[in-house]
């Protein structure tokens, strides 16, 4: 068994290798992306890995992109619209269980729905917290914390983030970033400065 089980893995790594220029670990060359989507109701074209975590109510558009080792936590309702890309290891929570650990048990779960409008990109790592709706056509850079509503059209970063920029599309749909001047509250005073 272990020996036919080694063969395929090396027949299906290499067709992956051959068609994609990829290395993918076992479970991603066995399962198909878009089957799975399809399974959990997802739009037409979406994808999401084999090995990323959905729970609860997640509603998801057509021709998005969920990458690996992500999280979806519908529990308080999910919703992610249309050709987005939500990047490797991007956590979404709809719950928090905070206070009810810290009162050990004598509070309440609570539950905020998280709105992901269409055309946007979460970058790797982010987490989007209970409650917020983030606009189309926004981008969530890398290792953001998303605690508050994103307007459509933003660019915003850090933790937790704030908008830095906007999202602009010419007459020919191509995309165009304009990036926001740094405010004082964002330089440094000379008491600070080495």
């Amino acid at each position: 068994m272990y020996d036919e089980l080694k063969k395929l893995y090396g027949s299906l790594r290499n067709q992956m290798n051959h068609k994609w220029n990829r290395d993918m670990p076992l479970g991603e060359l066995l399962f198909d992306r878009w089957e799975r989507a399809q399974h959990l109701g997802f739009g037409e074209g979406a994808n999401i890995y084999h090995n990323s975590y959905v729970y609860g109510d997640v509603t998801v558009g057509r021709d998005t992109w969920i990458g690996p080792y992500t999280l979806l936590d519908g529990t308080g309702g999910l919703e992610i619209g249309e050709s987005c890309c939500i990047s490797a290891g991007v956590h979404i929570y709809t719950h928090d269980t905070v206070k009810h650990f810290v009162s050990g048990g004598k509070d309440s779960t609570e539950y905020h729905p998280v709105k992901i409008g269409s055309f946007c990109y979460i970058g790797p790592q982010s987490v989007v917290r209970g409650g917020v709706i983030i606009g189309d056509h926004s981008i969530i850079g890398a290792c953001s914390f998303v605690n508050t509503d994103i307007p459509p059209s933003s660019i915003a970063v850090g933790s937790p983030a704030r908008i830095i920029g906007e999202v602009r599309l010419n007459s020919e749909g191509k995309v165009i970033l304009v990036y926001h001047r740094k405010s004082e509250e964002d330089t440094p005073s000379d008491e600070c400065a080495s």
